[in-house]
């Protein structure tokens, strides 16, 4: 079957873009990117559903870039071509390094720009004056530049891409997507990349597209069960905590992991329990800086997160978009509580490596379970995903259950059969390490983390050279105490141990141990080998050899 697919060389291709894909490490293309890249190249508009991880990002990046070289060839005048529509700030920087690695060979004829990031709009201006070839930014942000008339798209713009379309208008970018659309020219090529097909992405369909083709390449938005082992465990709250310390503790979980909870107090409640067996987490927090989120770079096996700035909201963000007919006002890109709208971690962060998902609260919806369990099995690689479901959330457990049967009975979840009376032993340390992460230990987690950020931001050097004391004073204030750590539960006894898993927790468990004299007192190697260690005492003289034959003492 492989040598009947359309390989990269034989798509028409310039030279440039095929040995920076060959550098890349590609042989061939995914399926997305088979179908869609010749569709693209043929001019064609496109509405593409593909499950995450399946390489749509490369199925738009190609082809826009093939345009502005060939455009290249006849047309010198400089400017802004292609625009793509990111959701969040993580995956627009995600998106521009995927361009910048396409063009590795020909930077100087293809520029591109992100401009989703935190900067202030005025900062970005120098940026946009020099008019790159493609501009990757969230909607809220590009209709920013447009009506401060940094960015004009109504003369040369070619190509539309809207990215993760199913969660722009879930994340309030509705109205700035209506607006933008009124300053873009009248004749353009759109792509619609999406994980699912919902409603939001219908509605983007009529609003974007023009006799568009559309792809459902995958039969189910998830890997078969050869890629992707999904399972699912009945349990309640003290149970998941006991669950996930278990798991962990006993090393039973290995790999990079990413654990989903329902909010960011669940982050550092979970954390903080977890720091009291000695496990090092690493929270995702949306009040901090992209990169202070060091989640990619090897210092940790395990990374706790929250989608609640997204798809948590999906469902009321569809209802209120429906419900009210009035033009809303934009609202600004943080919310009342200092958070980062435009956040978001079961998209949009590029995690890299991911064997397991673990999602200790049930997600909120089947796209937001799709695209949780989404940051493992990506490409060829395989993963697992466990879910911890309690009574309350069974009918959310039918849903997803039933949305992913009905793609492909192959994909369903299965039972995970842990005996949980087996793990009771670590009730008692469980319990123990929960009463000491209270609510006020979790204030002061996160306060201390973002007096952490403010010591080290390098906005703020500078006004900490001119203000020194000022740095004095958040260095020197009271320190914080999120939670007691006690020393006893670092360490897990062999009584605690299932006699069913010694085996896997320490397979080199068995060691020597010292025998006991019969008179009750230990012979130690040192004394024994005391006399022997003694140069003065074992020095021993030989004499000098003489023609073959060694001279003996006189």
């Amino acid at each position: 079957m492989a040598a009947d697919r359309l390989q990269f060389h034989e798509m028409g291709l310039d030279d440039r873009l095929l040995k920076a894909i060959a550098d890349l490490g590609w042989a061939q293309p995914t399926l997305i990117q088979e179908k869609a890249i010749p569709l693209a190249l043929d001019g064609k508009d496109l509405l593409a559903r593909a499950r995450t991880g399946s390489g749509k990002t490369a199925a738009y990046a190609v082809p826009v870039i093939q345009r502005i070289l060939t455009c290249k060839e006849t047309v010198r005048e400089q400017a802004v071509r292609g625009l793509v529509l990111v959701p969040t700030k993580e995956l627009g920087h995600q998106v521009r390094t995927m361009i910048c690695q396409l063009t590795a060979y020909c930077a100087r004829d293809v520029r591109v720009a992100d401009i989703s990031g935190k900067a202030e709009v005025s900062a970005q201006r120098p940026i946009l004056m020099e008019k790159p070839d493609i501009v990757v930014g969230t909607p809220s942000r590009v209709h920013a530049h447009v009506n401060a008339k940094n960015l004009v798209l109504d003369s040369a713009l070619e190509m539309l891409v809207v990215d993760e379309a199913d969660l722009l208008f879930s994340f309030g970018f509705e109205s700035d997507l209506k607006s933008l659309i009124c300053h873009l020219p009248k004749i353009y090529q759109a792509f619609l990349m999406s994980a699912t097909l919902n409603d939001d992405v219908q509605a983007l369909k009529e609003l974007v597209l023009h006799n568009p083709v559309t792809l459902k390449l995958q039969g189910s938005q998830l890997p078969d069960s050869s890629q992707l082992q999904q399972y699912s465990v009945k349990c309640e709250e003290e149970n998941k905590f006991l669950l996930i310390y278990t798991l962990l503790k006993l090393g039973l979980v290995r790999g990079k992991t990413l654990i989903f909870v329902s909010d960011m107090d669940r982050c550092y409640r979970l954390k903080l329990f977890l720091e009291q067996f000695a496990i090092p987490t690493c929270v995702l927090n949306s009040e901090l800086p992209v990169h202070s989120r060091q989640f990619n770079q090897g210092f940790y096996d395990y990374i706790i997160a929250t989608d609640e700035h997204g798809l948590g909201n999906q469902k009321a963000g569809s209802q209120s978009a429906e419900g009210q007919g009035k033009k809303k006002k934009r609202t600004t890109s943080k919310s009342a509580t200092g958070k980062d709208k435009e956040y978001g971690v079961s998209r949009g962060i590029d995690f890299q490596n991911v064997s397991n998902v673990i999602n200790f609260d049930f997600p909120p919806s089947v796209e937001s379970y799709i695209h949780r369990v989404g940051r493992t099995a990506r490409g060829d690689n395989s993963g697992t995903a466990l879910t911890l479901v309690s009574i309350s959330e069974l009918p959310l457990l039918e849903e997803v259950e039933n949305a992913l049967t009905g793609d492909n009975a192959d994909c369903a979840l299965k039972p995970y059969g842990f005996k949980m009376e087996e793990i009771e032993g670590f009730r008692y340390r469980c319990r123990d390490a929960m009463r000491s992460v209270t609510k006020q230990a979790v204030k002061e987690a996160r306060l201390k983390e973002i007096k952490q950020e403010l010591l080290n931001s390098e906005k703020l050097k500078a006004y900490f050279e001119d203000n020194p004391r000022d740095l004095q004073l958040l260095r020197h204030d009271k320190d914080l105490h999120p939670a007691i750590i006690k020393p006893h539960l670092r360490n897990v006894p062999d009584y605690l141990i299932p006699a069913t898993l010694k085996s896997l927790v320490r397979p080199f468990s068995k060691k020597k141990r010292t025998k006991l004299n019969p008179k009750g007192v230990v012979k130690t190697a040192f004394k024994k080998n005391k006399r022997s260690k003694n140069p003065l005492k074992s020095f021993c003289y030989t004499g000098k050899k003489n023609g073959g034959k060694q001279k003996g003492p006189s």
